[in-house]
């Protein structure tokens, strides 16, 4: 099984976290049961970018984002050429480091 790597975040995870997954798990619904509060205000639906994470190691092992995908990670804080929605990640066979960006869209976050 993959091992999934979280970088510390100041709030969602701030000693870092890792634990494994099976391979084609969803990584946002993966990262919430694994206890990383992972903001996703469009419930996992691709309509907005607060599930946005940056893949530091295993990027290329991942499912390929499509162009909805794309638009959104356009709008997400932080983005660049590693960016992903979690919601939209399907985890593959190898292990993958995540980090979390300090900042999201979320304008109102729900405890």
């Amino acid at each position: 099984m993959p091992k999934i790597t979280v970088l510390p975040h100041p709030t969602l995870c701030p000693e870092g976290l890792e634990f494994e997954a099976q391979p084609g798990d969803n990584l946002a619904r993966t990262l919430l049961k694994n206890g990383v509060k992972i903001e996703h205000a469009c419930e996992f639906s691709c309509a907005c970018s607060t599930c946005h994470v940056i893949i530091r190691e295993g990027f290329d092992t991942l499912n390929e984002p499509d162009d909805d995908e794309l638009d959104h990670i356009d709008a997400a804080w932080g983005a660049g050429v590693l960016s992903r929605l979690s919601c939209q990640t399907t985890v593959g066979e190898a292990d993958i480091t995540v980090e979390i960006p300090k900042y999201s869209r979320n304008h109102a976050r729900e405890e």
